[in-house]
């Protein structure tokens, strides 16, 4: 593999979500310590499951793989490394100043953008801790999906830059953050990051037209801010020797080989690497070892899989959802999952009955323009930019705040505007935009992936809390976008996942947080299932045999409605299509 070829002292995997990075992490890590290496392998996305691969519980504390020796994990978990940083800050004038003094400071602190300060933290900390350094050959970063890592890349040169121009640390957390204080540790990690002796970026892609381009995007991106060391794996890859007669595999070849063949030019000079399909999931010692290896498929194909009953199509979800005639649903789930395909699929679907619908998406990668294929009448659609809704953001504020201000205080406005938290609160602004537009029509709502999505729910309930703190007293009826969320008359949420043991872990830990927040899902959507979708490939029916398992632990232990969409030899595009595939069982 040219990926593992005399790696530096820091590898890092990253891709649009689904594509299998944490899997080919852990390969590369148990692989580096087989041959005698000492590895850490850290994992800074917030639905990590490299415990799952490994079978073992690790969380956020460095521990020993106990299979293999000189392999150790961490697994940063925003939730407890943004608790520590709260700790810092509050520690030091709690019993000093009144208990509401420090609620309110404890409530400022309480939203994503602290989230994602407390883990930037963590994993500058990693780049730049000589000792740690000192202890292992290599550390292994698994990333989250492709827009996070961006945005948590891109963090140390936006703060260095911020506190460089702004040394008295103002920001939207104020000047209790202590921002000043990391200056050293934040340029050490921009230079790390930058020097192709000591980083390797790995991205990692699916043979589908979509994800190459999208990944086509991070590599500009990320050369952009320096890192330029980069490496392409292709994973997944149908062997064109197995697809045998079987219609679906011989249309998944065909797809994937156009889809390579039409490679963006930035990616060809790139060194490459393609792993095949297996037909195995990728949990366990063997299963990782097997990933990195090319071994053809022995035996007669299966026979066709009996499916567990009480699955439904996503048609009869949409009539459930219906009835009401106007409300808000989000669908949500790990990245590769296909939310964009289920909420345009839900969209038309709603559309299609004659009912008003705003087809919206917060997933940087999203591609909802591509998978519609065109304009469908009743249906409006939008996407939240990040970038558009943090500049209009910045105009407003400028205008409110900042008319009235001499060139001085104008000027400070304009820099603390210039802070990484900026982009968290416009775009939970424009979030909580869309959420009170679900009183007048029916918006679907394209989610990001799922540590995404979590963050901009840990923003809605800051703002929640902190109308409640305010209003609560006063007996005033206020309705906050977290209400709105936990009601399930006015918000329908749609948990998709595919039916392999990984995305429905990962799925079922996504809703025991949004019940913890108050929020019950309506129903789990199974995607591109091959074993609905019947096969005699002797990988796509191994495959398929898999799932059995999966879709029965759905509906026995975490959901009660239920849609089974097959995995289709053409992919669905364009309104005909996303109503033919709706209707499909």
């Amino acid at each position: 593999m040219l990926f593992l070829d005399n790696p530096p002292p820091f590898l890092f995997f990253t891709g649009k979500g689904g594509v299998g990075k944490t899997s080919i992490a852990c390969a590369s890590a148990l692989s580096l310590a087989r041959s005698g290496q000492r590895v850490l392998l850290v994992s800074t996305d917030p639905a990590s499951n490299v415990g799952q691969v490994f079978g073992q519980h690790i969380g956020n504390m460095i521990c020993p793989i106990a299979a293999v020796e000189g392999l150790s994990a961490l697994e940063i978990d925003p939730q407890a490394a943004a608790q520590g940083y709260r700790d810092r800050i509050v520690g030091p004038v709690r019993g000093v100043l009144p208990e509401a003094v420090v609620k309110g400071i404890e409530e400022q602190l309480s939203g994503a953008c602290t989230t994602e300060i407390a883990a930037f933290d963590e994993f500058t900390a990693l780049l730049t801790d000589a000792r740690l350094i000192a202890a292992y050959d290599h550390i292994v970063f698994d990333t989250a999906p492709t827009g996070h890592t961006i945005r948590l890349l891109q963090l140390p040169g936006a703060w260095s830059g911020f506190l460089d121009a702004n040394p008295d640390g103002a920001s939207c957390l104020g000047p209790l953050s202590g921002l000043d204080k990391q200056r050293t540790q934040y340029h050490a990690a921009v230079a790390a990051l930058a020097d192709p002796d000591k980083t390797r970026l790995v991205l990692v892609a699916r043979a589908q037209a979509s994800t190459l381009r999208e990944v086509a995007r991070t590599h500009e991106e990320l050369a952009a801010i320096g890192l330029k060391r980069q490496f392409l794996v292709i994973n997944g890859v149908f062997p064109a020797n197995e697809a045998g007669e079987d219609a679906l595999a011989q249309a998944i070849v065909c797809r994937e080989t156009a889809a390579l063949a039409a490679m963006p030019p930035v990616l060809t000079g790139l060194a490459q690497d393609r792993l095949a399909l297996k037909p195995f999931n990728l949990v366990g010692m063997a299963a990782l070892e097997a990933l990195l290896r090319d071994a053809p498929l022995a035996g007669a194909a299966l026979e066709a899989v009996a499916l567990p009953a009480g699955t439904g199509t996503l048609a009869q979800l949409v009539d459930g959802i219906a009835a009401s005639g106007h409300g808000l649903v989000m669908v949500m789930g790990k990245g590769g999952v296909g939310k964009t395909t289920i909420a345009a699929a839900v969209a038309v679907e709603l559309a299609r009955r004659g009912l008003p619908v705003h087809l919206t998406t917060s997933d940087p990668a999203a591609h909802l323009g591509e998978t519609l294929a065109g304009s469908v009448p009743g249906l409006a659609v939008s996407r939240i930019d990040p970038a558009a809704e943090t500049a209009r953001y910045r105009r407003e504020v400028l205008h409110s705040k900042g008319q009235d201000l001499d060139a001085a205080g104008r000027a400070l406005l304009e820099e603390d505007l210039r802070s990484p938290c900026t982009e968290e609160i416009a775009v939970f602004q424009a979030f909580s935009r869309v959420i009170r537009e679900a009183g007048q029509r029916f918006v679907v709502m394209d989610t990001a992936p799922t540590g995404h999505t979590l963050l901009l729910l840990d923003a809605t309930g800051a703002y929640h809390r902190d109308m409640v703190r305010q209003m609560g007293g006063k007996g005033l009826h206020f309705t906050t976008p977290m209400m709105q969320l936990q009601d399930p008359a006015r918000t329908k949420v749609l948990i998709a996942t595919l039916a392999e043991t990984t995305p429905v872990l990962e799925a079922a830990a996504l809703q025991a947080d949004l019940l913890r927040a108050g929020i019950t899902p309506w129903a789990w959507v199974i995607n591109q299932s091959i074993a609905a979708a019947g096969s005699t490939s002797l990988l796509l029916a191994k495959r398929g045999q898999n799932e059995a398992r999966e879709i029965d632990a759905v509906l026995t232990r975490h959901a009660t409605r239920v849609a089974l969409l097959p995995l289709l030899a053409q992919e669905p595009v364009g309104a005909a299509a996303l109503i033919a595939l709706a209707s499909s069982v």
